[in-house]
């Protein structure tokens, strides 16, 4: 096999979703050396969505049946699955991922809530766990539980810990950042006001932040979430003087995301943490209302790529 470690690996993610056309207009446009890359693909998907403008190498994988944009099939989510396989097989530098379907996904009995996942199985080692992180320039958001049932988060001041203590390590060790400052959402609204409005606050985050302020990481306590981003907001939007933390940290997948993807649309880059290999995927799904028109917009898989050269 290749060596691929100095190579960003793309997937185009769910054949009958945008993800193929998105990946040949965000390569075009950034007109990159082809040798940075390798895709993790098929020929007769990416020809049917547009034509690539370089000779990039293209490792295949099976697709025997029909593209049906729009639709999301077993056949679909099997390809999508073997993508992800095979991107992790390779131990490329950096991968990009386009986005997959997850009913496809279990059409195909591969029951994962999201590429997340798959790449947590096929990466992880010595205890890692994969983390999601959004970036949309210097405004970040970690989510400390991913794609799961409200109804069913579980968290405990031990997760909490572990987690934020991986993405200081992170901050340290890729983004050159020493002391990082985050700030904590609270759980409840109006972070539980004092265990009238619930107890998570009191019985899971005021300790776990208590033991991360004693081993020296920067962090607030437990803060109204419907107010916290506003000034990252407006940062991202308006004016970048206005001070912001390094990263902010949601309890659950909404209370983070709204406000990043609300701020910066479909530059919002899902940047994978945690595991030995960094993945990108835009901010976005296989948006099948367009498969196969050609009006898919590209921002996004360009501001995946970007984030991994």
């Amino acid at each position: 096999m290749n060596n691929y470690s100095d190579k960003i690996a793309i997937t185009t993610g769910d054949p009958n979703g945008i993800g193929a056309e998105i990946t040949i207009k965000a390569l075009n446009k950034l007109n990159l050396p082809a040798e940075k890359f390798v895709i993790v693909s098929n020929k007769k998907i990416l020809d049917f969505y547009g034509r690539l403008d370089k000779a990039y190498e293209i490792l295949e994988i099976p697709f025997e049946t029909e593209i049906i944009p729009g639709q999301a099939t077993k056949d679909a989510g099997e390809f999508s699955f073997q993508t992800l396989k095979k991107v992790c097989e390779i131990t490329p530098k950096a991968i990009v991922t386009a986005p997959v379907a997850k009913n496809a996904l279990h059409k195909a009995g591969h029951f994962y809530n999201g590429q997340t996942e798959v790449l947590q199985k096929f990466l992880a080692h010595d205890g890692q766990h994969a983390e999601m992180l959004f970036v949309a320039g210097d405004f970040r958001v970690l989510l400390l539980t991913r794609h799961c049932p409200l109804k069913e988060i579980k968290l405990t001041k031990e997760i909490v810990v572990k987690k934020i203590l991986d993405l200081k390590e992170f901050f340290i060790n890729h983004l050159n950042i020493t002391n990082p400052e985050f700030a904590l959402c609270g759980f409840n609204p109006h972070s539980g006001e004092e265990g009238i409005l619930g107890n998570e606050e009191i019985e899971i985050l005021n300790p776990a932040v208590s033991e991360l302020i004693a081993v020296g990481v920067n962090i607030t306590k437990p803060l109204p979430a419907d107010t916290l981003f506003v000034n990252a907001a407006r940062h991202y939007l308006y004016d970048n003087t206005l001070p912001i933390y390094d990263c902010y940290i949601a309890n659950y997948h909404d209370q983070g995301l709204i406000p990043i993807k609300t701020a910066a649309g479909d530059k919002t880059v899902n940047m994978t943490i945690g595991l030995d290999i960094i993945r990108t995927s835009p901010g976005h799904g296989t948006a099948f209302d367009i498969a196969g028109k050609n009006i898919a917009d590209e921002t996004g898989m360009i501001s995946a790529i970007r984030a991994v050269l």
